[in-house]
C-alpha cells in the first residue's frame, strides 16, 4: 500500500453490522485495484461490529476505524470524507458488496476519460432473489446535466454507492451529507451531477445492493417519511433550478407492505391522488382515488 498514491478511499458507515460486514470487507480486500484505503465508521454499534473490524485491522493496516456515537448515516459518511485521502471517493453500505474488479474498472475508466464521476451497474439481491436494476453495455460520457440525470436513471436511482467521485471536486464544491436525515442520497447525488464535471458509465461491473427487512431505510416511521418528503422536495428544487425535466420527477411516490406471519398480504402504492392495492404484492386488487 503506497500511502502517498491512494487511488480510492472507500467509506463504509456501520451500525450493528455483524451479520454482513465480513462479506463487505472481503469484497473490498479482494479488489484488483491496488492503492485503496478502507474507512469504516462505527456509528455507535452495540453488537460485535467494532470487534470484527478491529480483527481485520490487525492484518490489513490500510483499514481505518472511526468510532462515533450513534449520530446517523449522514454524519458517519461526513466523518469518512474528512478522513479520506484517496484521489476518488467510493461509498459502500455495510450490508452490501461489490464485484472484485469494481473499483479498478471505475477508476481506470474515470482516469481515461478525465471524469469527475464514474458509475457502474446495480444488482439488488437477497437470500432468494437477484435482480439487475441498472446495467451499462457500453462506455458513455456526458457533461450535460440533464444527460447525467438520464444516464444514472435519476431521480429513481439517486444512489451514491455504485459510483466514485473525484475527491478534489467534492471538496472544491463543498459537497457533503445533510446531518441527521434519512434518504440523504437524494440530495447528495443531484448536487454531484450538477456541480461536478464529466460523468462516465462503466459497462459490465456491478455493485450488489443487499435488501433485507432489518435495513434502517426500510423502517417506516414518521421520521423516515418526513425525511423522504423533505429530501425529495430539495431534489425537485435543484432540478427545477437547472431546468431539468424528467418524467414523473415532481411526484411523490409511496409504497408500503402489509405482512402477516411473514407473508406479504398486500402492497399499497400511492401515486399522486391514486392508491393501488396489490394482493400478495403481485396482483392488482383495488384502486382508490383520493380527493381533497
Amino acid at each position: 500500500m503506497k500511502d502517498n498514491s491512494l487511488k480510492i478511499s472507500v467509506i463504509i458507515p456501520m451500525y450493528n453490522s455483524e451479520k454482513y460486514i465480513k462479506r463487505c470487507l472481503d469484497s473490498l480486500l479482494n479488489q484488483t485495484l491496488e492503492d485503496i484505503e478502507i474507512i469504516c465508521i462505527n456509528d455507535g454499534s452495540t453488537d460485535k461490529t467494532q470487534e470484527i473490524v478491529e480483527n481485520y485491522q490487525k492484518k490489513y493496516p490500510f483499514i481505518k476505524l472511526i468510532n462515533q456515537p450513534n449520530l446517523g448515516l449522514s454524519t458517519a459518511r461526513n466523518n469518512g470524507l474528512k478522513t479520506a485521502e484517496g484521489e476518488y471517493i467510493g461509498f459502500v453500505d455495510s450490508d452490501d458488496y461489490v464485484d472484485n474488479n469494481f473499483y479498478e474498472k471505475l477508476y481506470t475508466t474515470a482516469k481515461e476519460y478525465n471524469a469527475d464521476i464514474a458509475t457502474g451497474g446495480i444488482i439488488r439481491e437477497n437470500n432468494r432473489t437477484k435482480k439487475t436494476l441498472l446495467s451499462y453495455k457500453k462506455i458513455q460520457v456526458c457533461e450535460n446535466i440533464t444527460k447525467k440525470f438520464e444516464l444514472i436513471n435519476a431521480p429513481k436511482y439517486c444512489f451514491i454507492w455504485n459510483k466514485i467521485y473525484l475527491r478534489k471536486s467534492l471538496m472544491d464544491n463543498n459537497i457533503n451529507f445533510k446531518d441527521g436525515y434519512f434518504y440523504e442520497d437524494m440530495i447528495f447525488t443531484p448536487q454531484t451531477l450538477i456541480k461536478l464535471g464529466r460523468l462516465v458509465s462503466v459497462p459490465d461491473v456491478f455493485y450488489h445492493y443487499w435488501k433485507h427487512k432489518d435495513s434502517v431505510i426500510k423502517k417506516d416511521t414518521d421520521t423516515s417519511r418526513a425525511d423522504k418528503l423533505y429530501t425529495k422536495s430539495v431534489l425537485n428544487s435543484l432540478m427545477k433550478e437547472q431546468g431539468i425535466k424528467i418524467k414523473d420527477s415532481d411526484n411523490i411516490k409511496y409504497k408500503k407492505d402489509y405482512m402477516f406471519l411473514g407473508i406479504k398480504l398486500f402492497k399499497i402504492y400511492k401515486y399522486r391522488a391514486t392508491k393501488k392495492i396489490y394482493l400478495f404484492g403481485l396482483f392488482p386488487f383495488l384502486t382508490i382515488k383520493e380527493y381533497v
